[in-house]
C-alpha cells in the first residue's frame, strides 16, 4: 500500500513536467515538424532557432534589459523591506497591525489595474525607457511580501539580542550588519526569491514601462509571437532561456530556500 502510493508523487510530478518537455522538443523541432504530423520527441532536431536568439542583439539585449532591472528591483526591495520589517517585528506604534495587514491589499492587486496611473507617474518624471522605471514599478508588488516574509523571521529572533547588541556597544547598523543579517539569511534568501520570481515573469508593466532601449525579452516574445504567428519554435527556444536564470537561483541559495520555506527548523 505503502509503494503504491509512493508512486502517485512520481506521476504528478511526471504530469506537471510535460509542458517544459514540450517546450523543450519544440524549440529543437524545425517549423515543418511542428506543423506536421505530431511527434513526442524532435526527428531532425536543430539548433537553429537558438542561433537566431544569439545572433539577433534584439534578443539578447532583451535578456540582459530583464537581467538588470530584474536584480535593481531585488536590491530595492531588500534594502527597504529588512528595515521596515525590523520595525513592525519590534516596535508597536499606533495603526501598526492594520497597515501591515493592509500592506497584502497591494500584493492583490493585478498589475494591469495600476497600469495607467503608475505609466502616467513615470511619464511625467521622465523615466519612461530606463531601467528604474520598471524596478520601482515592480517593487510596489514586491516589498509588501517582502515584508511580510522578513517579518516573521525578524519576529523568531529574541529580542533579548537587541539588548545584548547594546550593552557590548553595538550601534543599529552594526547589530544588523554582525548579528541580525546572519540570523535571517535563509528569509532573505526567500523574499529575495520571491521578488525575482515576480519582476523576472512580470510582462504588463514591463512592456508598458519601455519603448526602445530596455526593452525585456517578455515583450519581445509578446511582438514576435503577434506580428509572426506561426514562429513557434523561436518562441519556443526563447522560453527554454528564460527558464534558466530561475534554475540558477534555485541552485545558488538552494539551502538557504529550504530553511527559509521550512522556517529555520532544516540545518
Amino acid at each position: 500500500m505503502n509503494q503504491r502510493f509512493s508512486i502517485v508523487p512520481v506521476f504528478y510530478l511526471a504530469f506537471l513536467l510535460i509542458p517544459l518537455y514540450w517546450l523543450l522538443t519544440m524549440s529543437f523541432k524545425p517549423m515543418k515538424e511542428i506543423a506536421g504530423q505530431l511527434t513526442l520527441y524532435p526527428k531532425s532536431p536543430t539548433l537553429n532557432h537558438y542561433q537566431v536568439i544569439f545572433s539577433d542583439s534584439s534578443w539578447y539585449l532583451g535578456y540582459l534589459n530583464a537581467t538588470i532591472y530584474v536584480l535593481m528591483n531585488v536590491a530595492i526591495c531588500l534594502a527597504a523591506a529588512i528595515p521596515a520589517a525590523y520595525a513592525f517585528s519590534r516596535y508597536h506604534f499606533f495603526g501598526s497591525r492594520s497597515l501591515f495587514f493592509s500592506l497584502l491589499a497591494f500584493r492583490m492587486m493585478s498589475p494591469a489595474i495600476l497600469l495607467i496611473p503608475i505609466v502616467q507617474i513615470f511619464s511625467d518624471l521622465n523615466l519612461i525607457d530606463t531601467y528604474i522605471a520598471v524596478a520601482l514599478a515592480h517593487c510596489f508588488f514586491n516589498l509588501p511580501i517582502a515584508i511580510w516574509i522578513l517579518e516573521g523571521f525578524i519576529s523568531s529572533v529574541p529580542a533579548e539580542l537587541d539588548e545584548l547588541a547594546r550593552i557590548d556597544g553595538y550601534n543599529l547598523a552594526t547589530y544588523f550588519r554582525k548579528i541580525l543579517l546572519p540570523e535571517i539569511a535563509p528569509g532573505i534568501a526567500v523574499a529575495a526569491f520571491f521578488c525575482f520570481l515576480f519582476s523576472w515573469t512580470e510582462v504588463i508593466l514591463s512592456n508598458a514601462l519601455t519603448t526602445i532601449d530596455v526593452k525585456p525579452i517578455g515583450a519581445i516574445m509578446s511582438r514576435v509571437s503577434s506580428v509572426f504567428t506561426a514562429n513557434v519554435p523561436i518562441l519556443s527556444a526563447a522560453g527554454v532561456l528564460t527558464l534558466i536564470p530561475g534554475i540558477l537561483i534555485v541552485i545558488l541559495v538552494r539551502r538557504h530556500l529550504t530553511r527559509g520555506f521550512s522556517m529555520g527548523r532544516v540545518d
